[in-house]
């Protein structure tokens, strides 16, 4: 079996097996779905053995037989292990490069205006930054490591916690001095609430309607005003004076800090379920320019952390 002459039979069932559909192992392997067919056909051929059956139709949809589900977990097990292992040996040729992956908000709004403070501290190391929300495969190293927000578990993955989030209303401070208004948290009725809906698939996510009933507030019509599925847009929007933003700490940091926006009502203190995490594979912790880049961002945090006490015990 280690000679793997079947190597790419197996892959191609594994896709299959993965999307229950040829379609979709043709468009993850790049190839045709009849050559999918044909890989498992001869797979199936080989081992003398069924591995999918055809039910219902017209469509005809995939289903694995007993034997195919029993080897499925083992198989994707092994490929993620080569994905690993090509990883790293391509790691080796560049080890100067650290490639890390990052939402478009946390990336443009926290990671990017500190980069300089890396390179100053390692102009030896180059770092390539993958700002989407696409999930990046970090167990099959398409990245070094990444800065995730969510609970702290990732199946196969190590997690490091870098810093919490809060949400807070925040305007531009020129909107503030246009409506001096804005006293008591109840005087947010007479003003435009604008909308962050880039998580509204987390049920648990702090929204406006969850902030007011903290802040003790009722009767309030919390859904109207502007909504965008963007955090990044969100905080420029309130820059500009459109509206007051639920802000995200690490979105706003240097915004409020730079004083384009201005934070309201610091006295409520709203902290989310989630937090963001340094997320790596298991043997990247002992790859020099991963925990150097590791290490700077864990300082990063630390001195946000300080700040924001800080300016919390002056509030006070």
């Amino acid at each position: 079996m280690r000679t793997l002459a079947y190597l790419n039979s197996l892959r191609a069932f594994e896709a299959a097996a993965r999307h229950l559909s040829f379609a979709g192992a043709a468009k993850e392997l790049n190839v045709t779905p009849a050559a999918i067919g044909q890989q498992v056909r001869a797979l199936e051929s080989w081992l003398g053995v069924s591995l999918f059956q055809r039910v219902g139709g017209p469509p005809i949809r995939l289903e694995l037989t007993p034997i195919g589900i029993a080897a499925l977990p083992d198989l994707s097990a092994g490929f993620d292990q080569l994905a690993t292992g090509l990883g790293i040996l391509k790691g080796s040729q560049s080890s100067s490069i650290v490639n890390v992956t990052a939402s478009p908000a946390f990336a443009a709004k926290w990671l990017l205006p500190r980069m300089y403070r890396f390179q100053a501290l390692h102009p030896y190391l180059d770092a390539r930054l993958d700002a989407s929300d696409k999930l990046v495969d970090i167990a099959s190293g398409e990245a070094d490591l990444g800065v995730r927000l969510g609970g702290g578990r990732w199946p196969g993955l190590s997690a490091i916690h870098l810093i919490d989030e809060e949400v807070f209303p925040v305007c531009s401070p020129q909107f503030l001095d246009v409506h001096p208004d804005l006293v008591t948290p109840a005087d947010l009725s007479n003003h435009t609430l604008i909308h962050d809906t880039a998580l509204r698939f987390d049920a648990n996510y702090p929204n406006w309607r969850k902030w007011l009933d903290r802040a003790g507030v009722r009767g309030m019509d919390y859904e109207r005003g502007l909504a965008i599925n963007s955090s990044a847009a969100v905080t420029q929007a309130a820059i500009e004076g459109q509206g007051i933003a639920l802000g995200r700490s690490i979105v706003v940091a240097d915004d409020v800090a730079h004083g384009r926006l201005v934070r309201l009502f610091p006295q409520i203190r709203f902290f989310v379920g989630w937090a963001y995490y340094i997320v790596h594979r298991a043997d990247a912790a002992k790859v020099p320019r991963v925990t150097a880049f590791i290490e700077w961002l864990l300082s990063e945090a630390q001195t946000l952390r300080d700040s924001s006490d800080t300016a919390s015990k002056s509030d006070n």
